[in-house]
């Protein structure tokens, strides 16, 4: 462990939209924040190739090229951008202690938690080699749906999730097939109903991805298997969207902020603020509900603004 303890305003942790944003408000305020990028730096854009939906962007980016812009920008106002992440913390004192990396410990005024949240996939090595080559294995319908209009994409995933993203797609696609494990859903009736009803969807109960086909750069199809009958069958598709979940990235907080049942820090409605004072939330780590790169970005400017007021009435 280092024996010397350096003492910050605003420790941000976490280098996505919203870490970037709450960064580049913070230097502009002159909070001279701190921001260590973690494990993934950029956060979960940088595994997305082509970004179309955030604005000023009227050609697109992609996620590596909009977040390497995000981060000149939050340095250019003086953010200090280290490698290496967060590995405990202590939040039960009037100091906020961070360690970084086991080895070094941070004494923080405040704290903004930009952590992100982690998409679950099925873990096949094919869907992964896809995913990597961003060449049609997605996790968000929202954000790359639009690229598979007049297509046919396959969907695997039982929630409200799901079904939204389902029916999402099906607005797009000429044909959507949607692979449900089980013989019914987990989404709630009406939402079940809804993908039920559209005629586009074409619903696989009791059915199991084995394998995402495709020619060595783009899917072609999946291979599924129906767990009853063990009959396999091959679906032709050029997309294929994962929608079983996601995880946020906020275990090492569970024992000083409240969280919800599925571990998303829970902020004060309207505010950033978590439970702890001088504790800050922004982006996925508490968004379980729109998760986009630009909501992201406000809730990274709701943090720094709330984290200066904070400052400057304990100044005051």
């Amino acid at each position: 462990m280092s024996d010397i303890i350096e003492s910050v305003k605003c420790m941000i942790i976490g280098s996505g939209p919203a870490g970037y944003t709450a960064a580049i408000y913070a230097a502009r305020a002159n909070m001279f924040p701190v921001l260590y990028q973690g494990t993934q730096p950029g956060g979960q854009l940088t595994t997305t190739n082509d970004v179309e939906n955030f604005p000023g962007y009227p050609d697109g980016i992609t996620g590596p090229a909009m977040m390497m812009e995000l981060q000149a920008q939050a340095k250019r106002f003086g953010t200090d951008v280290r490698d290496g992440w967060v590995t405990k913390v202590d939040f039960s004192g009037p100091v906020h202690k961070v360690w970084i990396n086991d080895t070094k410990e941070i004494h923080c005024e405040t704290v903004i938690i930009s952590t992100g949240a982690s998409a679950k996939y099925l873990g096949l090595q094919s869907e992964q080699k896809y995913l990597k080559l961003g060449g049609g294995v997605s996790a968000c319908a929202v954000c790359d749906g639009f690229f598979y209009r007049n297509q046919e994409v396959v969907i695997v995933g039982a929630g409200d999730s799901a079904c939204e993203e389902a029916h999402y797609l099906s607005k797009l696609c000429t044909k959507v097939t949607m692979l449900v494990r089980r013989d019914e859903f987990r989404a709630s009736k009406i939402m079940a109903n809804r993908v039920k009803n559209t005629a586009n969807i074409t619903i696989l109960f009791n059915t199991e991805t084995e394998e995402v086909l495709g020619d060595g750069q783009v899917v072609t199809g999946v291979r599924a298997k129906n767990k009853l009958s063990n009959e396999i069958i091959d679906i032709s598709a050029t997309g294929f969207f994962v929608a079983i979940g996601h995880k946020p990235n906020t275990d090492i907080f569970n024992a000083f902020l409240k969280l919800d049942e599925t571990g998303y820090i829970i902020n004060k409605p309207g505010t950033s603020k978590t439970n702890v004072n001088g504790i800050f939330v922004s982006g996925d780590a508490a968004d379980h509900v729109y998760r986009q790169a630009i909501t992201a970005a406000g809730t990274g400017c709701m943090a720094a603004l709330d984290a200066e007021r904070y400052l400057a009435s304990r100044e005051g």
